[in-house]
């Protein structure tokens, strides 16, 4: 008897694993016609523990003050055996979360799996959607270069044109008039305990939601009869669909390796794509180098408040923007899903890129 099936015996007799197992996993069964775009929680799942995990190894080396906190970095890079190769992973990995991110969120609304009474589902993924953006903001200062200092300064500041509170915002943020050592320890609280231990519990609600509800069946096809919406709670199941294990799985893996595969590629052949000079030098607060920008998934608010004349003509548009997506399942409450008979949805949506595409680009070479 091997050592595997003695622990999963002694395991089964005590918790009764089989039975969980061919509950949950092999008899949980899937839209039979489920393709690579609802693999794309799995790919999050997987880029995210990767963080964790590149994070820990980061922080046995990393040190939180303005005197050191760059010198911290380059000996990680230099000195540490595979420093460099964790640190490129735990930097590239957050553009690689950020992309999938946006994959995900685009298929989510195309598809409109947000209907079906799964505004918990969708609110709880606009939640963790942020709260990522967030750790990207707070992570991107730890390093102490010149690039994260200013582009750091740069967004710290925009809460100024708030009315009233803003300089107080911007004050609460920084731990000061100025980005300075108080400012990366609050980041740097933050990034580390605050926003992960609130990121892990909101990905338990969103995984306990889509468990819960069901996952939606793709809108496509003639296959696809539409929802029938009962005065009750019903879980949606999908008899004669596929077992999550082994066939989902499988599916899941295929689509995890392409985005590690994507990840490793662009640290050994583009490992200066995210990379401009100004991150290779240390923070210097009495000298601005041209050209600071935010990175890339935040150029279309940043060119957002340069377009309007005042700044908080932009913020107000970006918030009224970012409250209309978090209400869409409240506001869209019509029951059909499919693409083919929501033109008017679908032309909004593919203009919507076309806007955020063109806005970026737009902020990148202003």
């Amino acid at each position: 008897m091997s050592p595997l099936k003695m622990l999963v015996d002694f395991l089964d007799v005590r918790l009764g694993v089989r039975d969980i197992f061919t509950k949950e996993v092999s008899g949980y069964l899937l839209p039979r016609r489920v393709n690579a775009w609802y693999t794309l929680g799995a790919v999050l799942l997987t880029l995210f523990g990767l963080q964790i995990f590149t994070g820990i190894l980061l922080l046995v080396y990393y040190v939180p003050h303005a005197d050191l906190a760059f010198a911290s970095v380059q000996a990680i890079v230099n000195e540490v055996p595979f420093g460099w190769l964790i640190r490129m992973l735990h930097a590239v990995g957050a553009n690689v979360i950020v992309i999938a991110l946006l994959l995900h969120m685009l298929s989510v609304l195309f598809m409109a799996a947000y209907k079906g009474r799964r505004e918990f589902t969708w609110l709880s993924g606009f939640i963790l959607f942020n709260l990522t953006m967030g750790l990207c903001l707070t992570g991107y200062l730890l390093p102490w270069s010149q690039l994260s200092f200013w582009a750091t300064t740069v967004a710290t500041d925009t809460p100024g044109a708030i009315p009233v509170i803003g300089d107080f915002l911007v004050e609460f943020l920084r731990g000061g008039a100025t980005v300075g050592n108080q400012t990366l320890g609050r980041f740097f609280a933050l990034h580390v305990v605050g926003m992960p231990l609130i990121l892990l519990g909101l990905i338990g609600f969103h995984l306990f939601c889509v468990k819960r509800r069901g996952i939606s069946e793709p809108p496509f096809g003639e296959e696809y009869l539409g929802e029938e919406l009962l005065p009750f709670f019903e879980h949606e199941e999908h008899p004669g669909g596929i077992p999550f294990f082994p066939n989902y799985v499988v599916k899941d893996a295929a689509v995890i390796c392409f985005f590690l595969a994507f990840l490793l590629a662009i640290i050994f052949y583009l490992p200066g794509l995210f990379f401009p000079p100004s991150a290779f030098e240390p923070a210097d607060p009495f000298v601005t180098p041209p050209g600071i920008k935010p990175e890339w998934y935040f150029l279309w608010a940043y060119q957002t408040l340069k377009v309007f004349p005042s700044e908080i003509i932009g913020l107000g548009v970006q918030g009224a923007f970012m409250t209309f997506l978090a209400l869409l399942p409240f506001i869209d409450r019509g029951r059909e899903r499919r693409p083919a008979k929501r033109p008017i949805f679908v032309t909004c949506y593919v203009l919507g890129i076309l806007l955020f595409v063109a806005i970026s680009i737009w902020g990148h070479y202003s």
